[in-house]
């Protein structure tokens, strides 16, 4: 299985080099399980769901912790048939193909409720795609559904669901609908905002 996410993220600010260089030591204590490439545009961070959706929590709240209005967008793939497996991603954390989607909705709120909260407020949104055959709404809507009990839940919105918080939440939400629905071994995308301190919002 190939997972993981090309992650940019902008600060803004005129002193947006010195948030996002700060910001980069919160991933320090997930690096050697994560494959880490940067360019101009993003930053390819490639692992375990487990490992991955974490590091981005920290990077994100490391980021909103300067007080600046911050942006992190993300474009999060699990299962590409484009792309080779990966031994980094080995996981035990992808839904068992045998589960109802009752159980794995179950499953998926009890773990956001042992989630232990960061102390940094996000308002994200996001859309799930699932690839491939089958009757993709099935997964879709058992993903909103869960999404309105998780406690994260704002709102729905045009091609995306509305989720705000603490950061802790926020991100176990994201990663429990990027695993538990969809095909376990199938192709599940995730398109992401995730924004802090916004001047919007006054």
């Amino acid at each position: 299985m190939f997972a993981g996410a090309q992650v940019s993220l902008y600060p803004m600010t005129d002193g947006f080099v010195d948030v996002i260089m700060l910001s980069l030591g919160a991933l320090d204590p997930w690096r050697d399980r994560l494959r880490i490439e940067t360019d101009d545009i993003s930053t390819l961070i490639v692992g375990p769901p487990e490992v991955l959706f974490p590091a981005l929590r920290d990077l994100y709240a490391a980021a909103a912790s300067s007080g600046q209005h911050v942006v992190l967008r993300a474009t999060l793939s699990r299962g590409c048939p484009g792309e080779p497996d990966d031994p980094i991603c080995r996981t035990g954390a992808l839904a068992n193909p045998s589960e109802p989607l009752a159980l794995r909705q179950e499953n998926a709120l009890a773990a956001i409720a042992v989630t232990p909260e960061k102390g940094q407020h996000a308002d994200a949104q996001f859309s799930l795609y699932v690839m491939g055959a089958g009757d993709h709404m099935v997964e879709i809507m058992g993903c909103i559904d869960f999404l309105r009990q998780s406690g994260t839940f704002d709102r729905s919105k045009n091609f995306c669901t509305r989720l705000t918080g603490d950061a802790g939440p926020v991100f176990a939400t994201l990663q429990q609908a990027f695993c538990k629905f969809g095909p376990p071994n199938g192709h599940v995308t995730i398109d992401l905002t995730v924004s802090a301190n916004s001047p919007s919002k006054r």
